[in-house]
């Protein structure tokens, strides 16, 4: 596990029922819960125009990224297909993790913002917060739209109850770690 305490998607690496580290919930319906999140990195750089320094966003990119502290199961249901299925919600978070930074990329594909800030140092400060704060808030809104593919994933199957929509989703998993 990494530092800040997540683990990052690995097609070579399978989720575990000991990475799932908080406690359970009893007075919640759910017997598992996974919390996944992307991580961001991106390229700040600038151009002067006339007499003002603009910055512009490039290289995006998303890490698909499981919390093992924030993450639970209720020990008495944890069975390996429960787990196959919390394994889907990472899986699908890769699956959806090039999409999603495209469609990041092109919002800002082209687009040069104001600086603030008295002198260069004070812009290039500002221009990583502003920046920072451009990028959090479009992954805000692609984490809901990844809540809402889960969502539909744990209905769909029943929270992998149903066997054949589970298989199905399994071989679009496959072909995920396939493709890698």
């Amino acid at each position: 596990m990494s530092q800040n305490n997540t683990l990052s998607w690995s097609k070579d690496y399978f989720l575990d029922w000991l990475d799932f580290q908080a406690e359970s919930n009893p007075a919640v319906f759910e017997d598992v819960h996974s919390t996944i999140k992307y991580r961001y990195t991106w390229t700040v750089n600038s151009d002067s125009i006339g007499n003002q320094i603009r910055f512009f966003i490039e290289n995006i990119n998303l890490t698909a990224e499981f919390y093992p502290l924030l993450s639970w199961v209720r020990q008495s249901q944890a069975t390996s297909q429960l787990l196959k299925h919390e394994q889907g919600h990472f899986d699908f978070a890769e699956l959806l993790r090039s999409e999603i930074t495209e469609q990041i990329q092109n919002v800002f594909n082209g687009k040069k913002f104001p600086t603030r800030g008295q002198n260069p140092e004070q812009q290039k400060q500002f221009a990583r917060e502003d920046s920072n704060l451009l990028i959090a808030n479009e992954i805000e809104r692609w984490e809901k739209y990844l809540f809402e593919k889960q969502e539909e994933y744990d209905k769909q199957t029943n929270y992998g109850q149903i066997v054949e929509k589970q298989q199905e989703y399994d071989v679009m998993f496959k072909k995920l770690r396939n493709t890698l």
